[in-house]
């Protein structure tokens, strides 16, 4: 019995994109993506409505993209029109460094519902 009070406290651990992400990188984000990706990945700010930013957390999104394709964006930023709205994105290669970067597609993973 006890085992099962241990497993369960465990399992709540892990239970937010926040703790699982070290400090750093969670000001890494807020201070780059959230604007238009939102604290939580759900795209619900005033940009991300503007430009039509997908929801990063939803298993669609998740499966969709490959970390690498990930990396890219951040790397080499976007540019292109979408159902009318244009989705930019400014490129992150001069200004993170190739740890950072990797910091960020964990913590894009980890913002999975």
């Amino acid at each position: 019995m006890r085992w099962m009070v241990v497993l369960w406290a465990v399992s709540m651990l892990g239970g937010s994109a926040a703790a699982g992400a070290d400090k750093k990188t969670e000001r890494l984000w807020k201070a780059n993506c959230a604007s238009c990706h939102g604290a939580d990945g759900k795209a619900q700010t005033e940009q991300g409505a503007k430009m039509g930013v997908a929801d990063l957390t939803t298993a669609d999104w998740q499966k969709k993209y490959t970390d690498d394709q990930i990396k890219k964006s951040i790397l080499e930023g976007t540019k292109k029109e979408e159902g009318g709205k244009k989705k930019e994105m400014d490129p992150f290669k001069d200004k993170l460094k190739p740890e950072q970067v990797e910091a960020l597609v964990a913590f894009v993973r980890s913002l999975a519902k």
